[in-house]
């Protein structure tokens, strides 16, 4: 089986993330331009307290939610790796970003976010916590300027909202989704 493969790389755009034009070499032969946006990997977290029976979700400006008009998304709490083991960037993101304190992460997956343009990779986990848990004002890293809002919304809202259609940041409707299933216990009619 013959496979694609890049046989040129040229850099068009180097800031937050870089930007390639490449030539592709296709399996028949033909060669094609594609473009890639180089931004690393990622992780995200769901974080639950089914005591409560609450998530927490964030939001922030986005530009391209903003470039098309839209109001901000629900998210997952997420963040660059730059560098650390997933395990160790989304205790601090999570942190950062919720001001929460979390362990015992299950892994879901580490899926592709835009696999046609993107290398980015965001390994995807769910995390339990306590009101005890919530140690700081969340928000995001100072200096950052990411404008985050901190939400919890009962988990009744969150499998409504993934249901419906109403959850559309892909990330987090596979995180509610995962919790869906690998928890239905959360949504039982207590006895």
């Amino acid at each position: 089986m013959t496979t694609a493969r890049i046989t040129g790389r040229t850099l068009v755009y180097d800031g937050w993330y870089k930007f390639f034009r490449i030539e592709v070499e296709m399996p028949d032969g033909k060669r094609v331009e594609r473009h890639l946006l180089d931004n690393g990997s990622a992780v995200a977290v769901l974080p639950y307290d089914p005591v409560r029976r609450v998530c927490m979700l964030i939001d922030q400006p986005r530009a391209g939610v903003l470039a098309a008009g839209e109001p901000p998304l629900l998210e997952a709490i997420a963040g660059n790796l730059d560098g650390a083991s997933p395990e160790e960037r989304i205790v601090e993101e999570a942190f950062e970003e919720g001001g929460l304190r979390i362990d015992g992460l299950e892994a879901i997956t580490n899926m592709w976010s835009l696999c046609p343009v993107s290398t980015e990779r965001v390994q995807l986990y769910l995390a339990r916590y306590a009101s005890e848990d919530r140690i700081g004002e969340g928000g995001g890293a100072h200096g950052e300027d990411e404008n985050i809002t901190v939400h919890e919304i009962s988990l009744e809202d969150l499998r409504d909202h993934a249901l419906s259609g109403r959850l559309t940041d892909a990330k987090t409707l596979i995180l509610a989704q995962a919790l869906l299933i690998r928890h239905p216990e959360l949504w039982a009619i207590p006895s």
